[in-house]
């Protein structure tokens, strides 16, 4: 409106403050997605590939359905594979199935019909040898693979508005409809008072942008942004600056039995029988530790 009136310096410094909110959140979000992408380019999966009769090393994302690739100890599926040979295999699904404990796999034809966790002759993308060795068909690859169906319907879901982008909207509609009705007062009050109507619009005009809060974005940005730069020290990488606030909101985390947001041990501390309590100790899958009767049990 400022522009369309002739007034080039107002409109100048209105523009001027939304450009520069505007850089702010993008660089500070791009400087995410840079990080981001460099770990993607550092955890390239290597494959061992069986072609013309040679073993070659190829990035999984060279793989092809019909490729025949040999895994051993340590190495991650880079894609669905049908095993032909496994000696003493065992693979971490939990990525996939959430179990946490190594799956024992074999060449055994089964049913058609058999489900993900219990196809014992497939080995899926994105989880890890533990113990043995083998050599597999790639059946699918990419999104075709079982984690890339996951990872496809994940990109599908809708996001939600983080606490504090709810209270932002919430507060800026109340600020917008309080900003309205004092520019229609103010230009109704000049009208009554037999102003000349530019000047009546300009002074309306002037309260609305005096009365938004244009630093408002920014110091919010640059809060988060701070977050951010704390966590990225701490070794968490953060693409949505909105997301600080929200794991700052967060008061307890819940996990099922596998544990895979911790360290993949979730072990017993304290068991209720009846009226009794009992603190056991001990961590991990060692059978080692001791069950003792709490003091003041029943309680």
């Amino acid at each position: 409106m400022t522009l369309f009136l002739g007034e080039y310096v107002d409109s100048s410094v209105i523009f001027g403050v939304v450009i520069v909110n505007s850089i702010v959140g993008y660089l500070q979000e791009n400087k995410a997605l840079h990080a981001l992408e460099a770990l993607s380019r550092i955890m390239v999966t290597e494959a061992k590939v069986i072609r013309e009769g040679k073993i070659q090393e190829l990035p999984a994302a060279e793989l092809v359905p019909g490729d025949v690739v040999l895994l051993l100890s340590g190495d991650k599926v880079p894609a669905d594979l049908r095993l032909l040979h496994a000696r003493d295999l065992r693979i971490d699904e939990s990525a996939l199935t959430g179990e946490s404990v190594a799956v024992s796999k074999r060449t055994d034809i089964l049913a058609e019909n058999t489900i993900l966790a219990e196809r014992k002759n497939m080995a899926y993308a994105s989880t890890l040898v533990t113990y043995g060795s083998c050599k597999g068909i790639v059946t699918a690859i990419g999104d075709h693979t079982e984690i890339g169906r996951i990872s496809t319907l994940m990109s599908k879901t809708k996001e939600i508005d983080t606490p504090l982008t709810r209270k932002i909207a919430s507060f800026s509609r109340l600020l917008l409809c309080l900003i309205v009705g004092l520019a229609i007062a103010t230009f109704i009050a000049g009208m009554i008072q037999q102003e000349p109507l530019t000047e009546t619009f300009l002074a309306a005009v002037a309260l609305a942008v005096a009365a938004i809060p244009e630093g408002l974005p920014a110091a919010f940005t640059i809060i988060l942004a701070i977050g951010v730069s704390r966590m990225a020290r701490k070794g968490a990488i953060i693409r949505k600056l909105p997301a600080v606030e929200t794991l700052g909101s967060t008061t307890i985390v819940c996990s099922d039995k596998t544990g895979t947001l911790t360290k993949n041990q979730m072990t017993v501390q304290e068991v209720v029988v009846g009226s009794e309590r009992y603190s056991i100790t001990g961590v991990g899958y060692e059978p080692v530790g001791v069950a003792s009767r709490c003091n003041g049990s029943g309680d």
